[in-house]
């Protein structure tokens, strides 16, 4: 039964294989994600796999504080940085259901600060003279990083100089602050013209408190976590939570050992001033869990449904023209981009095993998912190591997973 509540307990050999998977090849599976904490690449993490609303893998490796030797638990609790995203994108969507907003709609009807925003162009000497939008940004161009936006700290131009210097993610500030930054700025690129990773979902988070009339974690916690059953996801961790959350690591030492990196680790144990659609979440990977079951059933868990299925079949189809990108994060071949998430339209071209339609994203600090429509699958990694090592991670669970994978047919 599909609409079944994902556990958070592992599973046996023989409900894997009724799912379809062997059991060695799960075996294979948890044995390489140890070897990823046994190499030292990594202190710990926890995975949860599911098949047909089933959980077939649910484990624990290594540890949430490696300085303290406390282990990995599966409730752990977890920065997720940039996964906050597809969930900004489906609080989006329902609003959109509520017939707040349309994709051709222009940004700046809900934004008026944006109205008459102009674009740079930047010589080869960096001198920048400024020109009008040659199409007013939409909102489909918000939801895709298409926008004309950028983040900052990701890529080089006078304009990402600019959004550094004025400090547009300021926690300590608020999302109003952010529109006010934004609007002095000029647009990196003309909208439409390229896709382009920013800070747009934070501005859809802004866009969710003007149309909802809420406050962004308000809103999140109503329409998504509470109905969902997802009690440790939020933008801080409560005096009785924080024991629960992983320390952040970094780049390894001189010697090769991962070294913890309290410069990232943030000020999760109160509510920010800023709260970030983008980025500012943390949550559990059973939670995480419970969130993408939900859209991998279109829309509901348990018998509630959080938004319609139109409205996730949107979320999960390409709407980008273009999927190039001069920033430091790419996509990779074959690939479109849908609301806040990233589709593998063509995954042979980018050699990986998931079916054609599967969806994902990551988060900077090591956390990582993607949903399967075709083999009605969803898997949930979390890590805490603030480097780029999660896109192997991302690669070699797939690999692990879909090897495993003997019976798509059942």
């Amino acid at each position: 039964d599909s609409s079944s509540s994902p556990a958070t307990a592992g599973t046996s050999s023989g409900a894997a294989e009724s799912l379809g998977f062997s059991a060695t090849g799960i075996e294979t599976l948890n044995s390489g994600l140890q070897s990823l904490v046994d190499d030292g690449l990594v202190t710990g993490m926890v995975t949860m796999l599911s098949r047909h609303g089933e959980i077939v893998q649910s484990e624990t490796f290594g540890y949430q504080d490696l300085e303290r030797a406390v282990p990995m638990e599966p409730d752990t609790i977890f920065r997720i940085y940039s996964m906050s995203k597809p969930i900004t994108g489906v609080a989006m969507m329902i609003l959109h259901d509520r017939g707040l907003w349309d994709l051709e709609d222009r940004v700046s009807t809900f934004i008026p600060e944006f109205e008459g925003l102009q674009v740079a162009e930047e010589d080869e000497n960096g001198e920048i003279r400024l020109v009008p939008q040659e199409h007013p940004m939409t909102m489909r161009d918000l939801m895709t990083h298409t926008a004309g936006l950028t983040y900052g700290p990701f890529s080089r131009s006078a304009v990402d100089t600019m959004y550094q210097q004025n400090r547009v993610l300021d926690p300590a500030s608020s999302l109003q602050t952010m529109i006010d930054k934004l609007a002095e700025i000029p647009l990196r690129q003309q909208p439409g013209s390229l896709w382009h990773y920013s800070v747009a979902t934070d501005v859809q988070g802004y866009i969710v408190e003007k149309l909802s009339g809420q406050p962004l974690p308000e809103f999140f916690a109503e329409e998504i976590f509470e109905p969902l059953g997802m009690p440790d996801t939020g933008f801080h961790v409560t005096d009785t939570e924080k024991s629960r959350l992983a320390r952040t690591v970094t780049r390894h030492d001189d010697e090769g050992n991962l070294v913890r990196d309290s410069n990232r680790e943030g000020n999760y144990l109160e509510p920010p001033g800023l709260a970030s659609g983008g980025g500012g979440l943390v949550s559990t990977a059973s939670d995480y869990m419970r969130f993408s079951q939900m859209l991998l059933n279109k829309g509901e868990l348990g018998g509630i449904r959080i938004f319609s299925v139109d409205a996730v079949e949107l979320l999960r189809s390409n709407q980008t023209v273009t999927t190039e990108a001069n920033g430091a994060v790419q996509l990779p071949p074959g690939s479109g981009f849908g609301i806040d998430v990233a589709i593998l339209l063509d995954p042979e071209s980018s050699g990986s095993p998931v079916g054609p339609g599967s969806y994902w994203w990551a988060g900077v600090a090591g956390t990582w998912f993607w949903i399967d429509p075709v083999n009605d699958l969803a898997f949930v990694g979390m890590a805490q190591n603030n480097f780029f090592d999660i896109a192997s991670f991302t690669d070699l669970s797939r690999q692990w997973t879909y090897d495993a994978l003997v019976s798509p047919e059942l």
